[in-house]
């Protein structure tokens, strides 16, 4: 892609991002606030991590944003026809996925009535963003270390934030897909320890296996590779 489409979709990403925090900040947003913090969450942490909320309603962000086409193809808003678009993040926390700059290049979006679903709903795939090859958390985690003795790879957002709360700060996740070749050669770049830390039910299992199977060609000796469940 040319370098001036690319420079669009982080614009937009970070003017989404922006957005998102501002509206976690409005009355509308007491009840997402009050959910972070019954998660145990400090305010600290919520601004580390860039949290944000999507508030109810069809179009909230494409009234503050506008470029209605271009949301739509970072993943922001969907298309509904060709002239009408709604937003895709509505009534959830939001979560900023960065990259290794630290520019939110996607976003998941959590839920917080049980009733709603998808419980999390994360970004499709763009010019800026591939699931498979990025780890949510990793910028934050080298932020506060500068040498990463290990990591552990958790299942999800709120898993890196509820670490992260208690001191342990070099936790990282893979968005709603299993761990690929290149998480793990991206793990290795930072440590030579990782430790895949899931549920011991059937899915976290399943998880780790996959994680195994990603993992074992590019056991070089050196590396140690771990599981928790």
């Amino acid at each position: 892609f040319p370098v001036t489409i690319l420079r669009a979709f982080f614009e937009i990403s970070r003017q989404a991002m922006k957005y998102y925090q501002w509206a976690l900040r409005q009355p509308s947003g007491q009840e997402a606030v009050e959910y972070l913090k019954n998660r145990g969450l400090s305010g600290d942490i919520a601004k580390r991590y860039s949290l944000g909320y999507a508030a109810a309603g069809w179009d909230n962000l494409i009234k503050a944003i506008g470029h209605s086409s271009l949301l739509e193809k970072a993943g922001l808003a969907v298309a509904k026809n060709k002239t009408h678009y709604y937003d895709r993040f509505r009534h959830r926390i939001m979560f900023p996925v960065r990259d290794s700059r630290g520019r939110p290049v996607a976003f998941g979006g959590r839920v917080l009535s049980p009733e709603d679903q998808p419980k999390y709903l994360n970004s499709p795939e763009s010019p800026i963003f591939q699931k498979g090859k990025t780890l949510y958390g990793l910028y934050e985690a080298k932020q506060i270390h500068k040498n990463l003795e290990q990591l552990i790879v958790v299942e999800g957002y709120m898993d890196v934030i509820a670490l992260a709360q208690f001191g342990i700060t070099y936790a990282v996740a893979t968005l709603g897909t299993a761990t690929t070749t290149h998480h793990v050669k991206l793990l290795l770049q930072q440590t030579e320890r990782i430790i895949f830390y899931f549920d011991g039910d059937r899915a976290g299992r399943e998880a780790a296996w996959r994680a195994l199977k990603a993992a074992l060609p590019l056991a070089d000796g050196k590396a140690h590779i771990q599981f928790l469940f």
